[in-house]
């Protein structure tokens, strides 16, 4: 078996629906504390490389489009709920595709995370800072981690089963 075939005829979609939920839990749990515990702009320095912060992000990654006139809050919360049915779809049709189906599940718990945010407060909140030497990575959350640990998953799979097609 490859890391692209079909895999086990049995293999179940609930396992992947399970992680992509867990990773939401987590999700929206450490930024319920972070709103509970921080207003906007607050720091703490836990490092000389990493603070916990509360941002706000109205935009898409890096801030992109955050200051496009509010517009951008629905057009990015229709691109993820868009995203969202077609990894459903994808999980059904390969869910003995191990490495795929944790990268789409991946996928799927951040971008529900941040959609969830964009419907409750209008933005996505950030809060993972890190910097060195006065320069700062774009606050980030646990969404975004897990978005990008999906991404970099997909590429893994597609090189596996690029190669295993050699």
């Amino acid at each position: 078996m490859t890391a692209h075939t079909s895999g086990d005829a049995k293999a179940s979609l609930w396992p992947w629906l399970a992680w992509a939920l867990a990773l939401l839990i987590a999700d929206q749990f450490t930024k319920t504390l972070i709103l509970d515990h921080y207003q906007l702009g607050d720091a703490t320095h836990i490092t000389g490389f990493f603070n916990i912060v509360r941002a706000h992000n109205t935009g898409a990654a890096f801030s992109f489009l955050a200051d496009a006139g509010g517009w951008q809050r629905w057009a990015f919360t229709a691109f993820g709920v868009a995203a969202t049915l077609f990894i459903l779809w994808q999980l059904r049709q390969h869910p003995g595709q191990r490495l795929f189906s944790f990268a789409l599940s991946s996928i799927l718990g951040g971008a529900v995370g941040n959609v969830v945010d964009r419907l409750m407060h209008g933005y996505v909140v950030d809060f993972l800072d890190f910097h060195a030497a006065g320069w700062h990575f774009p606050a980030f959350n646990l969404a975004d981690s897990a978005i990008t640990v999906g991404a970099a998953c997909l590429i893994l799979d597609e090189l596996l089963r690029v190669r295993h097609a050699r």
